[in-house]
């Protein structure tokens, strides 16, 4: 008798028993269920705690049910499944309830008249005012920054990816490492100091500088790593026709790679938009309109929401207009990364069969 006659008189399949696809739901509630139960009797009254044990009863769960029923083998793949899971929502679970709360509390007075007023002659402690000048300042000393910084970042890239050879190209690799991970501050305290040379007093161009060496580093390294995936066969065939270096990179190499790098440059700008701690240093803040970042102390958003929650002496009106911008700021960095999400999938490249 052949081995499939075998298989087919045993009930057509050599498949061993296996898990119900809805089995995880089930174990999850069971898990939630279980911690909740926990918690009230242990006294806790911390909802984290409560998902802490309920992820690790799911984990738990899930390994003794799947050993009892699939094996031990299909078991690990199980718990592994779990813990990618359970670790996705330690990560969601905070985002989640950070933008929660401060939708929530921002639209106590987020509308028209706080987006096109400023503070003017409004004490923090008083009812009113809005974000119109922070707002200026911030689009102001962003746009500056990222004028400065992406154009230069992109071109350190592409010098070290497509003509970088030898000591120059490891020293630039080098310092690029360095400057991605110096503090804010440091950058803030180097235009200071320049300033204090000059004797200049706090502008808006200064913040943006600052910003810009904020910035470059993180251009110039996701750029890097957008250009190194562009397939090698597509500058050769470009050479092989007798297209010139530059041409090649022009035409070939950065229409490739220009989706990567747009949202290289969005991820750049969002992780600059919330900066207070140069703008503090080099701006200074003006709770008037100001809308020329070369002359005069400005405002932006994270400067506007440091001076609120910090002058607020206990003040609800501080408070809610602080979260208020803090919505606002949240809600600029997601229209950027949405913009360039379009911008991405409109300059793709063209597939075709």
């Amino acid at each position: 008798m052949s081995t499939a006659t075998t298989a087919a008189q045993r009930g057509g399949s050599l498949r061993g028993a296996s898990l119900p696809r809805w089995s995880p739901w089930a174990i999850a509630a069971g898990s939630l269920a279980a911690a909740v139960l926990i918690g009230l009797a242990g006294g806790l009254h911390s909802h984290v705690q409560w998902g802490l044990i309920a992820g690790i009863l799911f984990v738990l769960g899930t390994y003794g049910i799947a050993a009892r029923v699939e094996g031990r083998r299909q078991a690990k793949d199980r718990v592994a499944t779990s813990l990618v899971w359970v670790a996705f929502l330690l990560a969601v679970v905070p985002l989640v309830s950070l933008v929660w709360t401060t939708v929530q509390r921002g639209v106590k007075v987020l509308d028209v008249y706080f987006l096109t007023h400023s503070m003017g002659v409004v004490a923090d402690t008083e009812p009113g005012g809005g974000i119109y000048h922070a707002i200026i300042g911030s689009l102001e000393q962003v746009g500056l920054a990222t004028l400065i910084g992406a154009p230069i970042g992109v071109l350190t890239a592409i010098y070290l990816v497509e003509y970088g050879r030898g000591a120059l190209a490891r020293a630039v690799t080098f310092f690029v490492d360095v400057m991605t991970g110096i503090p804010s501050i440091v950058a803030g305290l180097f235009i200071l100091s320049l300033m204090l040379i000059f004797k200049m007093e706090p502008f808006g161009f200064a913040g943006s500088l600052a910003l810009a060496i904020l910035m470059m580093p993180v251009v110039v390294r996701s750029t890097e790593e957008m250009l190194k995936l562009v397939p090698n066969e597509l500058r050769e065939a470009s050479l092989a026709l007798g297209v010139p270096k530059w041409r090649t990179i022009v035409k070939v190499v950065l229409p490739t790679s220009i989706g990567g790098i747009t949202t290289g440059v969005v991820l750049a700008i969002a992780r600059i938009a919330g900066e207070t701690a140069p703008v503090l240093l080099l701006v200074f803040g003006n709770p008037f309109i100001n809308t020329n970042p070369f002359e005069g102390a400005q405002s932006s958003l994270p400067l506007y929401i440091y001076q609120q929650y910090a002058n607020s002496a206990g003040s609800g009106a501080a408070y809610d207009r602080a979260w208020a911008a803090s919505l606002t700021l949240i809600a600029f960095v997601m229209i950027l990364n949405l913009a360039a999400r379009g911008i991405a999938r409109w300059k793709a490249p063209k597939s075709g069969r």
